[in-house]
């Protein structure tokens, strides 16, 4: 049975979208419940494929928030490649650790991408991953106190490639919907001793690849299936996670300035606990 999607689902799915891909919440998960209570099958292809592909807003978003920063740090990468005197600048090695950060997620979504596209869309998965995620976010902003009092954070400049990596090899968690993938990298980041804001800015500049690879990869595989949903609402679906997307990662940069995660934490445990009591009920469907 071919699925339908109208304006409004779209809008929705584009809101919900462009909010929650930023915020340690969980894009996925609350695409997933969006789906549901929108009465399309959170796992068919196209509508799996769709919501994949309305995340090129929120790259967009990203690139056009951080113009300057990514420009800067492109070009010191470039010129530490050619200057041994030019890799002893701090971005060329932040530049380093956002690239070594990115291919873990990239290469464990490939080889998993029947499991996350198929098993993973399941609602009882959702709500267990949104409650048991919280419990290391909460863990990471106890550290994150504990060297705060004791002066030992670090900022972007204090940034190492093992930081990159053990940061991207946590964002592998963020392929099971409900962990959250800027939830993932910025609890990996505070446990590291990287202060709350340097961490978020990470987790907006590792999303960049991630986010793009994913598009890339299901308009290429599913392009006729996506297309069948109706090129417009894919359209708008785009433009509304833009602008809303760009809207959440200036608050959220205010935000974390001068707040920690924890309201976070107790909306998540929250929203998971109701999904699985209206799953438990009947209320709704898992898949």
């Amino acid at each position: 049975m071919s699925v339908e999607l109208t304006y409004f689902q779209a809008i929705v799915l584009g809101v919900v979208e462009g909010l929650t891909e930023f915020l340690p919440i969980s894009s996925t998960g609350h695409l997933t419940i969006a789906e549901q209570l929108l009465g399309l099958p959170v796992d068919d292809p196209a509508v799996t494929a769709y919501t994949a592909m309305i995340q090129i807003g929120a790259i967009v978003a990203t690139f056009i928030y951080f113009a300057r920063k990514i420009a800067r740090l492109f070009l010191a990468w470039v010129r530490g490649l050619r200057s041994a005197q030019a890799r002893e600048d701090r971005d060329y090695t932040l530049a380093w650790a956002v690239i070594v950060g990115s291919l873990p997620v990239g290469v464990v979504g490939f080889l998993a991408r029947d499991l996350i596209s198929g098993p993973l869309r399941n609602l009882w998965v959702v709500a267990a991953a949104l409650v048991l995620w919280s419990v290391v976010i909460w863990v990471a902003e106890q550290r994150h106190d504990v060297l705060e009092r004791a002066g030992e954070q670090r900022d972007e400049h204090g940034i190492t490639l093992k930081d990159g990596l053990v940061i991207g090899l946590v964002q592998c968690f963020s392929l099971i919907p409900g962990v959250s993938r800027s939830g993932a990298t910025i609890s990996a980041g505070l446990m590291r001793g990287i202060n709350r804001v340097t961490a978020t800015e990470l987790a907006f500049f590792m999303a960049i690849p991630a986010l793009t690879a994913a598009g890339i990869f299901e308009l290429a595989r599913g392009t006729e299936a996506v297309l069948a949903l109706g090129v417009g609402q894919m359209i708008v679906g785009i433009v509304v996670a833009f602008a809303t997307a760009y809207a959440s990662i200036a608050w959220l940069l205010r935000f974390v300035a001068t707040n920690s995660l924890r309201p976070f934490i107790w909306y998540r445990v929250a929203l998971g606990l109701a999904v699985a009591a209206a799953l438990w009920a009947g209320w709704i469907s898992a898949t």
